[in-house]
């Protein structure tokens, strides 16, 4: 899965060729039948384009991991939306998207990570703490959709799904929510207990189990994807929490119910809502501080201005536009910028990379922002939109 910031040898690869193929896939049988078949015929895009520039042997080293994971039925059993394979001398990357993405089969000298970092980040990506006195759930989602992660899976031990994992034998009191008194069949109903001494030490155990519980998520959570966390919980859990956590990635914003009193859709509908409203903050943001660069002198939407500022690392944040592609390529000592002459990427397999991409890339690799936009979110209709430093 996605964290927020790519590999470091996505970035930096130690060699060429690079191989970037791009596909949507699906969840359930029997849409995700057809999955491995569209695998194979981008794979063949690449081995027709790879085979145009070097042997046959040496074409058929590097597209050697592909081919093992088409022949992976396990693996074509487990996809979501979208899935991203990335290969290069020393290189194999595999990543599942909770997105769709186009059909992309692209050999460069670098990799084509614009639809990730648009998976990054124009998706809505976030996650969801669902806690109650008991029990902790997990969600990563976007705005289409919303996943239950599986923790013992993911972590191991590392994040706690119970207030026993979570306190062990520091536990004070049995942590029964609900006892039934009146035998089997009884029609008596559900009685909550604990009074005095035990209603103490109950609460104390409420904190306890909440401030673990923020500490497993921050550290493992929250830290490597730094995606906004949205808390599902009762009204009264939601201060307890908020009073404790130290979790920066904490949106202020929440579900007010815990995961198991709403079904699926209902979730991911009420915390949309709310990350919808803070995904919008940012953008106007950064549209603003371009602007404001830009009267200023410090700042410019003109391709190669842009590419030349690039290659000095003098870009602190550069704006792109997610739905446009400028195939060619870019010089990374000069900033010359040399687009195909028919101003036009193939669909599907191409050896030229996006210039907007590369240029994303070199941005990155000096210390600086790239951000992926929708066009209609674009300050300017060139492409780029470049903030410099200083």
């Amino acid at each position: 899965m996605l964290n927020h910031t790519l590999p470091t040898e996505l970035l930096h690869p130690t060699g060429a060729p690079c191989l970037s193929l791009y596909q949507p896939t699906h969840r359930r049988h029997p849409d995700n039948q057809q999955d491995p078949i569209r695998f194979k015929n981008l794979v063949k895009s690449l081995e027709a384009t790879l085979r145009k520039t070097m042997p046959a042997a040496a074409a058929d080293e590097a597209l050697a991991p592909f081919a093992a994971l088409a022949d992976d039925h396990t693996f074509w059993k487990h996809t979501l939306d979208g899935l991203a394979v990335l290969g290069a001398p020393g290189v194999f990357r595999v990543m599942h998207l909770q997105q769709p993405v186009p059909e992309r089969a692209v050999v460069a000298d670098s990799f084509h990570v614009k639809p990730l970092w648009r998976c990054m980040q124009g998706s809505g990506r976030y996650q969801v703490l669902g806690l109650s006195l008991h029990k902790v759930c997990f969600y990563e989602g976007n705005r289409d959709v919303l996943d239950e992660v599986d923790l013992k899976e993911r972590f191991g031990g590392a994040v706690p799904t119970t207030i026993e994992e979570a306190l062990g034998h520091e536990l004070t009191t049995p942590h029964h929510a609900v006892n039934s008194y009146g035998g089997v069949g009884g029609n008596r109903s559900p009685m909550h207990h604990g009074h005095g001494g035990r209603a103490a030490e109950s609460e104390v155990d409420a904190e306890r189990f909440f401030r673990a519980v923020d500490r497993a998520v921050h550290e493992h959570c929250s830290k490597p994807s730094a995606l906004p966390l949205l808390l599902a919980a009762q009204h009264m859990h939601h201060a307890l929490f908020r009073r404790v956590s130290h979790n920066p990635y904490l949106v202020k914003g929440g579900v007010p119910v815990f995961p198991g009193a709403i079904d699926a859709e209902g979730l991911r509908s009420f915390a949309w809502e709310v990350m919808r409203a803070e995904l919008e903050k940012p953008i106007r943001v950064y549209r603003d501080q371009f602007k404001s660069a830009l009267s200023r002198g410090k700042g410019s939407g003109l391709l190669e201005e842009v590419a030349l500022a690039a290659v000095s690392g003098r870009i602190e944040t550069l704006l792109i536009d997610g739905d446009c592609t400028l195939p060619g390529r870019l010089d990374l000592v000069t900033g010359e910028v040399a687009l195909d002459e028919d101003g036009t990427m193939d669909p599907v397999a191409s050896v030229h990379d996006d210039v907007l991409d590369d240029l994303g890339e070199l941005v990155t690799r000096c210390g600086g922002r790239a951000l992926v936009l929708p066009h209609a979110e674009m300050p300017t209709r060139t492409g780029v939109a470049a903030i410099f430093r200083g």
